[in-house]
């Protein structure tokens, strides 16, 4: 079996049996060093990672085929790049840029398979008169819409 297919179906095997983790990326590089980024409903630990790596490394003859793996979580520095990452991600704010190059900071409010929905808070100047007026909005987004959506990191 070729090396690429054996590390790709151990990790599959490995997530059947833990549904709470999905794949967000796996990347061999030329010298076949493997990266996995996972991500899980409700985070992904140490262990999990570790539970992950020795998945395939328990499984591979490295006398056969010499590689390095590295097991990682997707932090908060990566973009959300399926909708079960953003649902786990409701109630929290994001930062999107748009395919238009559009920026757009508002609430996750709701998830489907095709968008999200945010909640845009904003002030705008009174239609009459001086000062301005605070507006709430929901906006969907489609997912073919969305270049990069990152969670809004506050302190």
């Amino acid at each position: 079996m070729e090396f690429r297919h054996k590390i790709e179906e151990l990790l599959n095997s490995f997530l059947t049996e833990r549904d709470d983790l999905f794949l967000i990326d796996l990347k061999f590089s030329a010298a076949d060093d493997i990266t996995v980024i996972l991500d899980g409903d409700n985070g992904v630990s140490v262990q999990d990672c570790l539970d992950a790596s020795r998945a395939i490394e328990f499984n591979m003859d490295r006398e056969e085929h010499d590689f390095s793996l590295q097991v990682m979580s997707a932090g908060l520095s990566e973009p959300l790049a399926l909708p079960r990452q953003y649902r786990k991600n409701i109630g929290r704010d994001l930062d999107i840029l748009l395919s238009d190059s559009t920026k757009i900071e508002g609430e996750l409010a709701g998830v489907d398979d095709e968008k999200i929905t945010l909640i845009l808070r904003y002030r705008k100047p009174k239609e009459v008169g001086k000062g301005k007026m605070d507006v709430v909005e929901e906006k969907e987004i489609p997912y073919s819409e969305v270049k990069k959506a990152l969670v809004a990191i506050k302190f």
